[in-house]
């Protein structure tokens, strides 16, 4: 079992540094996807926003949509301008990492609230546990920063 171990450090230990890159590029690129593609913002979803009793649904499309690309892209940026400057880009990390929870932890509250994670129809379990993994990356990026 050692050995195994052993072979299998030697073979990541080359990817180590660029591990937390590739989980924000996962994150960065899912958000910024997931706002562009509300763009532009549909009657339809301001409608469903009005359903859900969410105040000022107009202007709440347009803060979803949008924080959803800015915090996407701050993800990203925030690792980029973190080689050069530390602490502008632990505070772009850490600000967007925040913003991707609370967008999140609503998503999961408003939108999703009827989809269960360990129980329902198949899809909507495969779909809210998305929803909860975005989440709980936001929260690592919102905690961690760019000390990782």
């Amino acid at each position: 079992m050692h050995k195994l171990n052993d072979m299998l450090e030697r073979l990541a230990l080359p990817l180590k540094k660029i591990s937390i890159c590739l989980l924000r590029i996962g994150l960065g690129v899912s958000f910024f996807l997931h706002g562009y593609g509300k763009i532009p913002i549909q009657q339809s979803f301001i409608d469903w926003l009005s359903i859900k009793s969410i105040p000022f649904p107009e202007i709440t499309a347009h803060l979803i949509a949008w924080g959803e690309i800015v915090s996407g892209i701050g993800i990203l940026l925030g690792g980029l301008i973190g080689a050069k400057s530390y602490v502008a880009g632990n505070l772009i990390t850490r600000l967007s990492g925040g913003a991707v929870m609370v967008i999140m932890i609503g998503a999961l509250l408003i939108a999703h609230s009827n989809w269960g994670i360990f129980f329902g129809d198949r899809g909507s379990i495969l779909f809210a546990s998305e929803q909860l993994f975005l989440l709980l990356l936001g929260t690592y990026f919102a905690i961690e920063g760019n000390d990782n």
